[in-house]
């Protein structure tokens, strides 16, 4: 380790699963795991075991990882148990994690009125829990509750208890910022007072947003020795959020010229991972967001233009292929290239970059994307376009019509049920079929009357799977009549997923695109032979 190495944790699926309207699913929870996995982060944060079913699913089947360490989160253990005897710290160490974070008060007035207990009882809660943790952990962290309150306000306990994980331990000792008041200079001035104790390469910052200093702290405990920071893509969070990943990679690397886990290959990735993620909450990515934003690089005529195309430097802090975004002259807008040319890389498709059809594609998918599409959370789809424009993806079967009725009545008991029946007609290798099934819904309808005319000819598609739907309003102002985008997730035996995308003011003939690019996507890869 260097001195100047940074350490990523990302909370993104616990701290962010407490965004007021934010609700991970499981599958939600292993694509994001997966993408930060890729990206470089050294700790991912996979939630609470014991706490919801959501979490213990997770962590039942965690995500294969290649970079990161898994890292469960817990607490101390309770007053009046011994921390092997207590559950909650017991379904922690259970998981099959191999770092787990426990969090711990480090504030005398919690201590007091939270716990009610004495202050040496805390400091002992904090210290057996972590050596137990050692003992059955490859690692373990000490997240320390409200510190910055707490050593405000009787420095010399706060620090005690900093010293109790530190005997007993702890990798990391971590200093929280969980009600978000503290502003720089404070973070900066008591950080660079604790690392006198705890050196700062066992030394972690976590930092909450509610004074939107959650970015401005990390970076000042990094200054003065925290080597390690945590935080969640986007900023999510309960109330004002935590501190954004997604802005302090970047500051971190480009700006401080620290070394983290992130390559310049994989910071190239930055901007889809944040927007993959707000398309995982079926959400619009914020525009003006810093570093990867659609407006991050944007410049609208008159003399900025101008200025631009002579030397992006001007007003550009940054190069924004740097982080995976791209300049948009709103005007003339000439960007994208470098991006298209990049995802051709990533799934092995060679091509000159002065070939037309690269230029032709990059006007395609402006043009879709002003209709509504988003190919960020739906590479599969992007593939399959970017193939199409090259002439190279069989038509494995045509859609001649589709028909998907919808009943709503009482059955012989009196329950109210609902029941879909879709009716298919395709052409697959020269023979035209007609299909019917049931399904609880449309599109679980049309997805089996889809694969029953379809499975006798490309078995390929026996272990294919939906894992997720989601459906946007992209024109709310219409009403019933507005436009609608679906993005549909598919996963098969081997572990691949992929996501697709479909628009339409008719939400079936949505899902319907997003289908076929689904099942087209997949036997693709399969090598499957028209």
């Amino acid at each position: 380790m260097t001195a100047d190495r940074i350490y990523l944790f990302d909370s993104t699926l616990r701290d962010g699963a407490q965004t007021q309207g934010v609700d991970f699913g499981v599958a939600d929870k292993i694509a994001i795991a997966q993408a930060l996995d890729r990206l470089g982060i050294d700790y991912i944060e996979g939630g609470w075991p014991g706490a919801n079913p959501t979490d213990d699913a997770f962590f039942a089947a965690p995500p294969r990882l290649s970079t990161a360490r898994l890292t469960a989160f817990g607490m101390t253990r309770r007053p009046g148990r011994s921390a092997g005897n207590d559950p909650g710290l017991a379904a922690v160490l259970g998981s099959p994690a191999a770092v787990v974070c426990l969090v711990g008060k480090t504030w005398d007035f919690h201590v007091d009125v939270s716990l009610g207990v004495p202050r040496s009882e805390n400091i002992d809660m904090i210290a057996e829990s972590l050596v137990e943790a050692r003992r059955r952990k490859a690692e373990a962290l000490f997240d320390a509750e409200h510190f910055f309150d707490g050593y405000k306000a009787n420095p010399g306990y706060a620090l005690d208890c900093l010293k109790a994980a530190r005997d007993a331990g702890a990798r990391w000792i971590v200093l929280c910022d969980t009600n978000g008041g503290t502003l720089p200079h404070e973070v900066e001035r008591i950080v660079g007072e604790v690392v006198k104790l705890i050196p700062g390469d066992r030394l972690g910052i976590h930092c909450h947003n509610d004074t939107e200093n959650a970015v401005a702290n990390t970076l000042a405990a990094v200054r003065v020795g925290a080597r390690q920071v945590q935080g969640t893509l986007n900023g999510l969070g309960e109330r004002c959020g935590n501190a954004n990943l997604i802005s302090v990679i970047p500051n971190l690397v480009l700006k401080m010229g620290l070394e983290t886990g992130i390559t310049p290959e994989r910071l190239r990735d930055l901007t889809h991972v944040s927007r993959l993620l707000d398309e995982r909450l079926n959400r619009a990515p914020a525009r003006g967001a810093a570093y990867v934003g659609e407006s991050a690089f944007a410049h609208k005529g008159g003399l900025h233009v101008s200025a631009v195309e002579k030397d992006s430097r001007t007003y550009e802090h940054i190069a924004p292929e740097l982080v995976g975004n791209h300049r948009n002259i709103v005007v003339s807008d000439q960007s994208g290239r470098s991006n298209v040319l990049a995802h051709f890389r990533e799934f092995g498709l060679e091509i000159s970059p002065d070939d037309p059809r690269v230029t032709r594609l990059v006007e395609e998918v402006k043009e879709r994307e002003h209709e509504g599409y988003a190919y960020d959370g739906a590479e599969a789809s992007f593939e399959l376009l970017a193939r199409r424009t090259l002439g190279t993806v069989p038509e494995y079967f045509k859609l001649t019509s589709f028909r998907v009725i919808t009943e709503r009545r009482y059955n012989a008991r009196g329950a109210l049920i609902t029941l879909s029946e879709a009716t298919v007609k395709i052409d697959v290798m020269g023979r035209h079929m007609m299909t019917v099934a049931e399904g609880n819904g449309p599109v679980n309808a049309l997805d089996g009357a889809l694969r029953e005319a379809l499975m006798p000819v490309y078995p390929q598609l026996k272990d294919l799977r939906l894992v997720d739907y989601k459906v946007r309003i992209l024109t709310p102002e219409d009403g019933t009549k507005a436009v609608t985008r679906v993005m549909i997730e598919s996963a098969d035996g081997e572990g691949q997923r992929w996501a697709t995308v479909g628009i339409s003011a008719n939400v079936i003939d949505a899902s319907y695109a997003a289908l076929h690019d689904s099942i087209t996507w997949k036997l693709f890869r399969a090598g499957a032979v028209v």
